[in-house]
């Protein structure tokens, strides 16, 4: 289907799903936009590579771009459900879990316009969301996958780890094995490693096909041993469920040699759009552009 046609089909099912007259997407220069209120949601996109062979490229990870949205338009029937709605209780789900699926499906559709991106798109997923939803997680979403033209199967589901919501993982875990049933790949994204304990818990239970840290909370700490055991320790835990693993956010060559020591099999970062990949002998790089790392 026509990038067009996928547009209009989208804002044809919000109109429906929410009675209303306002189309949120818009296609713009081969780019798609969400309008969410006061603000605009763009795409861009992050290259994973592989450690061993970063010229490899193995999927992308669609992050959000955030800009004012300098045209609002508001109509009769939207502010008749503003007033309608105005007991609605300012913790409630749904307006976090209508920013999750729009920002997904903006996403979704940027991807398919660059067809030099390939492999599996990576999507975080607001635990909000997922706690939000009580079951048939994902259903919503495969649609807008058929409809795109892909499968389930392309889409890893990224849920970042905190622990304030260490009281809520059961619920979390209920909701990603209900995205498993689908199809759905799992990632679990560790800013830090405070935790080890739950966080091995959590992907013994899971069996995510990738865990991710960061290696901005570890680039000052590169020659520490407990980091280092640590890490080693994860390692073998992802490996233990068959996961992959990922070192992202790698902006110094120090982080570079971090994530080849420890076996990392993926990673990411600022650092492989810059550097002259002298170590892979003079190879020379594929048809992935290796100067640029976010695609817009």
């Amino acid at each position: 289907m026509p990038l067009q046609d996928l547009v209009e089909y989208f804002n044809d099912r919000l109109g429906r799903e929410h009675r209303s007259s306002f189309r949120p997407f818009v296609l713009k220069e081969s780019k798609v936009s969400g309008l969410f209120g006061p603000i605009r949601i763009d795409s861009f996109f992050t290259p994973l590579r592989q450690t061993s062979k970063p010229t490899v490229i193995v999927g992308h990870t669609a992050q959000i771009l955030v800009a004012p949205n300098k045209t609002q338009h508001l109509y009769a029937n939207e502010i008749e459900n503003l007033l309608a709605n105005n007991s609605v209780q300012a913790g409630d789900f749904e307006s976090i879990i209508n920013f999750d699926r729009l920002s997904r499906t903006v996403h979704m559709l940027n991807y398919l316009t660059l067809a030099h991106l390939q492999g599996v798109l990576f999507l975080e997923v607001d635990p909000r969301h997922i706690l939000g939803i009580k079951h048939d997680h994902g259903a919503y979403f495969e649609d807008v996958i058929a409809q795109c033209g892909l499968e389930t199967k392309n889409v890893v589901v990224v849920l970042s780890v905190s622990s304030q919501y260490a009281p809520y993982y059961q619920e979390l875990i209920n909701g990603l094995h209900n995205y498993q049933r689908r199809g759905y790949q799992i990632a679990l994204k560790f800013e830090y490693l405070g935790q080890e304990s739950e966080a091995f818990d959590l992907i013994a239970r899971i069996a995510p096909n990738y865990v991710s840290s960061s290696a901005r909370n570890m680039e000052n700490q590169a020659h520490d041993e407990l980091l280092l055991t640590k890490l080693q320790q994860l390692k073998t835990q992802i490996t233990s469920v068959g996961g992959q693993s990922i070192l992202q956010q790698i902006d110094e060559k120090k982080s570079d040699l971090l994530a080849r020591n420890i076996g990392f099999d993926l990673v990411e970062g600022s650092y492989y759009s810059a550097i002259a990949f002298d170590y892979l002998n003079d190879s020379k790089p594929d048809h992935h552009d290796l100067n640029t790392d976010h695609y817009g």
